[in-house]
């Protein structure tokens, strides 16, 4: 008997376990509704904390620059990106849903303007990139989606041009991103971001500090 409810203990300890990781998985990775999601990713109300004009202003994008947006999403910074660079420049939109490139790519034909753009389907593990490609690698929102993340952007690097940069923003992992709608246990504290892009070969150039929920760093490769 004893050895019996043993088993059972057991057994309801790894399905309980099995169905936090599943759970977890879901909330960490794919959202339940992605129409959903990228409609609440492209809402006017994103934009009072995520002030999109001072961030491009800050980055301080030129006509003609090469940039990609890695974790596009909805396209909500793909699009600006594309304004800023202008035809001359060009965009490459990274993510690794489909559904999410092709809302995005949809968003932007829709702007009824020329452009350079590439979409590019992505595997967890790499950008896929091309071989000095861009002059800006930029992060928003997806650092904490990515895993292993040291050896990520060292061999990302590969696909900057010289004299390129990576910009990350993402939540604050405590209080002062306020109430995100998602468990805050996913997310990458500031200091933790600095060492991890310490180790994989980059010096912190500068840091903004108007984004009330987000830190907002930019990296140069380490000479």
């Amino acid at each position: 008997m004893m050895r019996y409810l043993l088993s059972l203990a057991i057994a309801c300890a790894f399905l309980a376990t099995t169905a936090f990781a599943a759970e977890e998985h879901q909330d960490h990775r794919r959202p339940a509704d992605i129409k959903q999601y990228l409609e609440h990713l492209d809402s006017e109300e994103r934009d009072q904390h995520q002030k999109p004009r001072q961030v491009i202003d800050a980055l301080n994008l030129k006509p003609g620059l090469t940039v990609a947006d890695l974790g596009s999403g909805s396209g909500y910074f793909t699009r600006r990106f594309i304004e800023a660079v202008t035809e001359t420049g060009k965009v490459y939109a990274v993510d690794v849903e489909p559904e999410m490139l092709k809302y995005a790519e949809e968003s932007i034909i829709h702007m009824h303007r020329s452009y350079t753009a590439e979409f590019i389907l992505a595997r967890p593990d790499s950008p896929k990139l091309p071989y000095e490609s861009v002059d800006l690698l930029f992060v928003c929102n997806t650092y904490h989606h990515l895993s292993d993340r040291t050896k990520y952007f060292s061999d990302a690097k590969s696909s900057l041009k010289p004299g390129g940069r990576i910009a990350i923003i993402d939540f604050y992992h405590d209080e002062r991103s306020g109430e995100l709608g998602f468990p805050k246990r996913h997310l990458v504290s500031r200091e933790t971001v600095i060492a991890e892009l310490t180790d994989a070969g980059y010096t912190l150039l500068r840091e903004h500090q108007f984004l009330p929920k987000q830190y907002f760093l930019e990296f140069t490769p380490s000479r």
